[in-house]
């Protein structure tokens, strides 16, 4: 049941943490060599809330005086899955394959990054029923 004001809800899309991939590449022998890791993500889904325009003071003291965060998202959806190590499309939308999966360039790269990631998130009491998260804004290369 939702219990924030309706005609204030924005779509926003967000795609929840799915593990790591280990990076590879062939040495001058042509074997295997691991060169790192990168993060995956589940297909991007999206969602109405509450967006603040900007940080303030009343905002600020919901997560405390932890100024790490740029907006925040108010839903009336307590079992909301979103958690801190979601991806979130704000002020972009994703754009997105066939499969609804991202869509890459030719060289494997995500063609609409995502532009804000999660610091903190906040759940209501079981009956009252809200999550409050607090985001930042993130150049993604």
């Amino acid at each position: 049941m939702s219990r924030t004001c309706f005609r204030n809800k924005q779509p926003f899309w967000y795609a929840l943490y799915a593990g790591t991939v280990e990076d590879y590449r062939e040495d001058e022998y042509g074997n295997p060599l691991q060169v790192g890791t990168h993060a995956t993500y589940e297909n991007p889904v999206q969602m109405s809330a509450n967006i603040s325009p900007a940080k303030g003071s009343v905002i600020a003291r919901q997560f405390g005086d932890d100024d790490q965060y740029d907006k925040v998202i108010v839903t009336g959806d307590r079992d909301t899955p979103i958690d801190e190590y979601a991806v979130l499309w704000i002020d972009t939308e994703p754009e997105l394959d066939e499969n609804g999966a991202l869509k890459v360039n030719a060289d494997g790269e995500i063609v609409t990054p995502w532009d804000y990631i999660v610091r903190k998130v906040g759940r209501g009491l079981p009956n009252f029923g809200s999550t409050v998260i607090g985001i930042s804004k993130v150049t993604v290369t």
